[in-house]
């Protein structure tokens, strides 16, 4: 099966993080970025969705100069990130996949006086806030913490100094649903009393759907699709059609077919390209169209996905 051309530029939009044929080999020559040309407009939300082992979190290490590429370009803010790391850190917020307890020794007062440090513009007033409202009891072991209060801790550290930049990378792992969806309101708020732009890393994309701007969806190191959330709604489409007896399929679609499913006189397939054109085509080739129906993000990128094993 051919896979369909899809939008993998966001050309013409001022960008807050770039990357230009970033790619990362592990040992035995196992490769976590191919080539990866990420864009991530300033002021979006930008999700980055892929199954595990896609290259997402080594996306965000080598933003934070944290995995250094073996070819390729970075930028955060127009700052080159192997150039000036520091500079570019002091730029970020990072909500890491797994939290470091390498200071669990320290109460969660003290792991923000340490954070704190690092960062002229931390602001004791909103991480105080932050913390009285995510139920964070600042004399308590950061060692103890369970790990949703361990990553509400990290949430804290990443947003106490207002960074223009956010990189969160799984960030509702070990929360309880309304934790989660306490992260949503806080971020979104957050969002409007400061200008930030977010590069959000997830296998779950319906916890971050509802503030999607843009989507990138990643496997084997490679970029799939980036493009607007309203341009990956309107271009997929899940069609449901009745066909005749011996039909032979549409062959003007072939290679803009991502998901085909159903049997015997119905079929349900997933197509990307212009809903009128593809009901047309299916229509002339015999079948009768019965639904076509928009795909959640989430369901866009399980069938984006899909397509990417079986191309």
């Amino acid at each position: 099966m051919s896979f369909p051309t899809l939008p993998t530029r966001l050309d013409g939009a001022e960008l807050a993080i770039r990357t230009h044929a970033v790619t990362r080999r592990y040992a035995r020559g196992s490769v976590a970025l191919d080539g990866l040309d990420l864009q991530v407009p300033a002021g979006a939300v930008y999700v980055l969705v892929g199954p595990n082992g896609a290259g997402k979190s080594t996306t965000l290490k080598v933003l934070l100069d944290l995995v250094r590429a073996d070819a390729g370009t970075a930028t955060v803010l127009g700052l080159d990130t192997a150039l000036q790391p520091a500079t570019v850190r002091a730029q970020i917020g990072y909500v890491p996949e797994v939290v470091d307890t390498a200071y669990g020794w320290l109460t969660v007062r003290g792991l923000l006086k340490h954070h704190a440090a690092f960062f002229h513009a931390w602001d004791w007033e909103y991480a105080d806030a932050l913390c009285k409202r995510l139920g964070l009891r600042m004399d308590e072991r950061f060692r103890a913490l369970s790990k949703g209060g361990a990553r509400s801790v990290a949430l804290v550290t990443a947003l106490a100094h207002r960074p223009p930049v956010l990189l969160l990378d799984e960030p509702t792992d070990g929360l309880d649903p309304l934790a989660r969806e306490q992260l949503s309101e806080i971020l979104i708020e957050h969002m409007a009393d400061a200008p930030t732009t977010i590069l959000w890393s997830t296998h779950h994309v319906h916890e971050a759907e509802r503030m999607a701007d843009h989507v990138g969806v990643l496997r084997n190191g490679r970029l799939l699709l980036q493009a607007h959330v309203d341009d990956v709604r309107r271009g997929l489409r899940r069609y449901r059609a009745e066909v005749p007896e011996g039909w032979a399929g549409a062959p003007g679609l072939n290679g803009d077919v991502l998901v085909r499913a159903g049997a015997g006189r119905e079929i349900t397939w997933t197509v990307w390209g212009d809903e009128r054109q593809v009901a047309e085509r299916l229509s002339a080739s015999g079948a009768t169209v019965r639904d076509a129906g928009r795909l959640s993000l989430e369901d866009a990128a399980l069938a984006l996905l899909r397509a990417g094993e079986a191309a």
